[in-house]
């Protein structure tokens, strides 16, 4: 017996290779499909911004640290966690020189870039170890 299954698109990145855009008609994350999705995230971001400011969002993704997932190798490894990050049109991601120090601290080890060049105010963050990341900045 032979089984064969389509390709997983569970990390934020796997969705960014796959999709122009990452909302669904139903309004639902396309990377939504992986051990995380039914998960429930916080995230905080201001309630209002200045032009040309520089804020922070936080998503946190709490879970059981207990929770393993098979890693590239074929073992059992702990989670990774990502994010899909979706500002109101005209945001984008600070470059890295208006950055503070202090941010730069928080968002240590995070890898954050542009969903892609048709929508810079869409922010793939990680994937990343889930064991020393449960707060995304």
């Amino acid at each position: 017996v032979c089984f064969y299954s389509s390709q997983a698109q569970a990390f934020p990145v796997f969705a960014q290779q796959a999709y122009e855009n990452p909302r669904e008609a139903t309004g639902r994350i396309v990377c939504a499909n992986c051990h995380l999705a039914q998960k429930p995230v916080e995230i905080e971001v201001p309630q209002a911004v200045l032009p040309d400011t520089v804020f922070e969002a936080v998503v946190e993704v709490p879970y059981d640290l207990s929770l393993q997932q098979v890693t590239g190798n074929g073992t059992k490894g702990p989670l990774n966690v990502g994010a899909v990050v979706i500002l109101p049109e005209g945001f984008t991601l600070a470059p890295k020189d208006r950055i503070s120090s202090e941010l730069k601290e928080k968002t240590k080890g995070l890898i954050i870039t542009p969903y892609n060049e048709a929508n810079p105010n869409i922010l793939v963050v990680g994937p990343v170890p889930g064991e020393d990341h449960q707060k995304l900045v």
